[in-house]
C-alpha cells in the first residue's frame, strides 16, 4: 500500500508537481490544437467552397505541413540560447506570445503566406515547448513519478490534436481562432503563480529561493520535513559537485565522452524512428491518408476516432512507464508500428487489384492499431527517454541539439509525406514507414538502456 501511494500522482506530497505539470502543458495542449487544426482544414481550403479568398494546391500543402518543422527548429534554437541564461520560467512565459499570434494570422489570412507564418509559429511554440517543458517537469518532479508527469507532455499534445480535429471539422473556419486564443491567455496567467525550479536556482547560487521552490513543489509550506530537508541537501551537494567539477564552462570534450556519444547515438535513432515511422506525418495528414486508402467511411469521423486513440495510447504509457519501464514500451511500440504499416500497405496494394469494398473498415482498424501502439512508446515516451538519456552536465545542451535534429526531420518528413502519397501511393509510403520502425526496433533491442529511476542530478 505504501509503495502504491508513493507512485500515486495524487499523493499529497506531489500534488503541486502535478498542478505545475498541468499548467505548463496548457501550451503543449494548444500546440496540439494547432497541429490537429490542419488536417480537416486542408480538405476545406482545397475546394471552390473554401472559406478563404484563395485555394491551395499540392505544393502549397506540402509547405503548409513542413513549415511546422521549420518553426520548431527556430523555436528550439531560441529556447536553447535562453534556457540557462534566463531560466525555465522565462522561457515558459515566452511561449504565450507566438502562440497567440498564430491564431490571429489564421483569422486574418488573405493569402497562403499568412498560413505559412501561422504554421511556422505553431512549430516555434512546439519546438520551444518540447525542450523547456520536459526539462522543467524533470526538475520539479520526484523520480518515482517523473516518467508519468513527463509523458503528460505528449498526452496534452494528443488531447489538443483531438480538439483541433473536432473544432476544425464542425465549426466554421473563423470561429476556431476566437476559441483557441483563450489558451495563451490562460497559460500565461496560470504560470504567474509557479516558482522557478530549485536546480536552476541552485546553479545560480540563489539558495533561499531554491529552498522556497523545493518546499513549494514538495507541498511543505510551513517548513521542510526531515526527509525532504535531506533530499534538498543532497540536491544542493550534487549540483555543487557538478559545478566544482566543471568550473562552469561546458567544453566540447564533455560532448565526446563515451557516455555522451552513446546517448547521442540513441537520441539520433530515437528521433529518426519517431519521424520516419510516419506517426507524426499520419497525424498531420490523417484525412488525406483515409482518402488515399479508399475507405468509404467519413474521413473526418475517422480522423476524430484516431484522435481519441492517441489519447488512450499516451494515457496507457503514462500509467505503465514508471511500472514496467521505458525500454519494453519502446520495443512493443516500434515493432507494433512496423507490423501495422506492413499490413496497411499490403491491404491498400491488394485493393488495387481486387474488390475489397466489403472490408472498407479495415484501414480504420489498422490505423487505430498503428496509432495506439505508436503512442504507448515512440510518441508518448519520446521526451521522457530523450531527457533521461544524457548525463546531467550536458543535458540541456544535448537535449536542445537533439530537438534541433528532430526539427530538421519534422520539416523534411512533413514536406515529403504528401509528395510521397501523391507520386508513389499509400502502399509504398506505408512500407517505407514500416522499414524505418523495424530498424528502430532492432537498435532499441540491442542498445537502448533502461532509464527508469535514473537520477536527474547525477551522471
Amino acid at each position: 500500500m505504501t509503495k502504491l501511494k508513493q507512485y500515486s500522482l495524487l499523493n499529497e506530497k506531489t500534488r503541486y508537481q502535478l498542478l505545475a505539470t498541468v499548467i505548463v502543458n496548457i501550451i503543449t495542449f494548444g500546440h496540439g490544437v494547432g497541429v490537429g487544426w490542419l488536417s480537416p482544414t486542408l480538405s476545406k481550403i482545397q475546394t471552390p467552397d473554401t472559406p478563404l479568398d484563395f485555394q491551395v494546391d499540392i505544393a502549397e500543402i506540402s509547405w503548409l505541413g513542413s513549415m511546422l518543422g521549420l518553426g520548431s527548429l527556430f523555436g528550439n534554437l531560441t529556447i536553447a540560447f535562453l534556457l540557462e541564461r534566463m531560466g525555465r520560467k522565462f522561457c515558459i512565459y515566452l511561449l504565450a506570445g507566438p502562440y497567440a499570434c498564430l491564431w490571429i494570422l489564421i483569422y486574418c489570412a488573405s493569402n497562403v503566406y499568412y498560413l505559412y507564418v501561422a504554421r511556422f509559429l505553431c512549430g516555434f511554440t512546439g519546438g520551444a515547448g518540447y525542450l523547456v517543458v520536459p526539462i522543467y517537469i524533470s526538475e520539479v518532479a520526484d523520480s518515482s513519478i517523473r516518467g508519468s508527469l513527463t509523458s503528460m507532455v505528449m498526452l496534452s499534445v494528443n488531447l489538443g490534436v483531438l480538439v483541433g480535429y473536432i473544432l476544425s471539422t464542425y465549426l466554421a473556419y473563423h470561429i476556431v481562432p476566437f476559441l483557441a486564443i483563450i489558451l495563451p491567455i490562460a497559460y500565461f496567467t496560470a504560470n504567474l503563480f509557479l516558482p522557478e525550479t530549485a536546480p536552476y536556482l541552485l546553479r545560480r547560487s540563489q539558495l533561499n529561493a531554491a529552498e522556497t521552490s523545493f518546499r513549494y513543489y514538495q507541498n511543505q509550506k510551513r517548513g521542510m520535513e526531515q526527509v525532504s530537508k535531506a533530499n534538498f541537501d543532497e540536491l544542493r551537494l550534487a549540483i555543487d559537485a557538478q559545478q566544482a567539477q566543471s568550473h562552469a564552462a561546458l567544453t566540447y570534450r564533455d560532448l565526446i565522452t563515451k557516455t555522451a556519444l552513446k546517448a547521442f547515438a540513441a537520441s539520433i535513432v530515437l528521433s529518426t524512428g519517431y519521424q520516419f515511422s510516419g506517426i507524426f506525418s499520419f497525424i498531420n495528414y490523417m484525412s488525406t491518408i483515409f482518402e488515399a486508402s479508399g475507405s468509404i467511411l467519413d474521413v473526418n469521423i475517422c480522423t476524430i476516432i484516431i484522435g481519441v486513440v492517441q489519447i488512450v495510447g499516451v494515457y496507457t504509457s503514462t500509467i505503465l512507464v514508471d511500472i514496467i519501464g521505458r525500454r519494453i514500451l519502446m520495443l512493443i511500440s516500434t515493432l507494433g508500428v512496423a507490423l501495422g504499416c506492413i499490413v496497411f500497405g499490403c491491404f491498400t496494394y491488394s485493393a488495387q487489384f481486387y474488390d475489397l469494398s466489403y472490408l472498407n473498415w479495415v484501414p480504420l482498424v489498422l490505423m487505430i492499431i498503428i496509432i495506439y501502439l505508436g503512442n504507448i512508446g515512440l510518441i508518448g515516451l519520446f521526451f521522457v527517454v530523450l531527457v533521461e538519456l544524457f548525463p546531467a552536465k550536458i543535458r540541456s545542451l544535448a537535449t536542445s541539439m537533439s530537438v534541433v535534429f528532430l526539427s530538421v526531420l519534422v520539416f523534411g518528413t512533413l514536406k515529403l509525406f504528401p509528395l510521397l502519397l501523391h507520386y508513389f501511393g499509400i502502399s509504398v509510403t506505408m512500407w517505407f514507414s514500416a522499414a524505418s520502425s523495424l530498424l528502430t526496433f532492432v537498435y532499441f533491442l540491442l542498445f537502448l538502456p533502461e532509464t527508469k529511476g535514473k537520477s536527474m542530478i547525477e551522471d
